[in-house]
């Protein structure tokens, strides 16, 4: 697939250097197996305006498919939906909804999640938790339907 995709984790402590990254791999094998040739990664540290500027690189780079890992919680930190309010154009709630649901399935404390999922000029963005098994389980999800949105944005049919 000739679309450029990108996964940016969001932690403080994985930015410093103090904790391996462990979600952003498993996004990044998830789409190198579904096929996605040009996958890149970025760990940032917490908050809106490192989530934003992310973000806005992301677009002007020509990616246009960016998953963010961490960063959706309650902790004082935890901005990267504030951030990625910023930058979409269009919400799209059911996605995270089903993100949410599905996430919750495996451990109560998924509904705690706040992540976003939108458009931005030809880009989807998803913002996933930050653990390894929501990143596991969230995926399927976002591949189910990202070459339809970017088709959609496009101009394609339904």
């Amino acid at each position: 697939m000739d679309v450029r995709a990108r996964v940016v984790t969001v932690s403080d402590r994985t930015a410093r250097g103090e904790r391996d990254d462990r979600s952003g791999p498993v996004a990044v094998a998830a789409l190198t197996d579904a096929g996605f040739a040009d996958v890149d990664a970025f760990v940032i540290p917490d908050g809106a305006d490192d989530v934003e500027r992310a973000l806005r690189e992301a677009l002007a780079a020509g990616v246009r498919l960016v998953v963010t890992t961490g960063g959706t919680g309650v902790s004082p930190r935890d901005e990267t939906p504030e951030g990625t309010a910023r930058v979409i154009d269009r919400e799209l709630p059911g996605i995270a909804e089903e993100l949410r649901r599905r996430d919750t399935l495996d451990k109560p404390h998924g509904m705690l999640t706040r992540g976003l999922v939108g458009t931005a000029s030809t880009a989807l963005i998803v913002n996933l938790p930050g653990s390894p098994a929501a990143v596991a389980t969230g995926m399927p999800v976002v591949l189910s339907v990202s070459a339809h949105v970017l088709d959609q944005l496009d101009g394609g049919d339904h």
